[in-house]
């Protein structure tokens, strides 16, 4: 289906993209200005559930896994299912033990933990152990 010689998904796709341009430019020059890293990073802790909850669902997710899924489904079948399983289990313990810990502490990352609870050399050794990790995924 084409609009005016346009496909519908270049529409959509412009669209989206000027409204995301919009929202940003919007926050950008209305006043309100983040001073600080807890400001930026965590609304200086004044966002309800639901915007952090889509924050966080937004960022779990990624394009590559949004299109690559359904491909891996198709070609070798259901047994990725066992995959959102243990997403199930694996997100339950960070969810009850770890968050309420940072929020307590009033840390934005588990690298801060690393260092509170041992050492910046521990923090430094958890940084590198999760860039070599990503980038060897590569």
């Amino acid at each position: 289906l084409s609009i005016g010689g346009c496909s519908v998904d270049y529409v959509v796709f412009a669209l989206l993209l000027a409204a995301s341009v919009g929202i940003g430019l919007y926050y950008a020059l209305s006043g309100g200005r983040q001073r600080t890293t807890q400001e930026f990073l965590m609304a200086d802790r004044s966002m309800r559930c639901l915007p952090v909850s889509l924050s966080l669902i937004a960022s779990f997710q990624s394009a590559v896994a949004i299109i690559g899924v359904p491909a891996e489904i198709y070609t070798h079948g259901t047994q990725y299912w066992f995959i959102g399983c243990a997403y199930i289990l694996g997100l339950l313990i960070p969810a009850h033990v770890f968050i309420p810990l940072l929020y307590r502490l009033k840390l934005s990352s588990a690298y801060q933990y690393l260092e509170l609870r041992f050492s910046k050399v521990v923090r430094i050794c958890g940084t590198l152990t999760f860039i070599f990790q990503m980038v060897g995924a590569f």
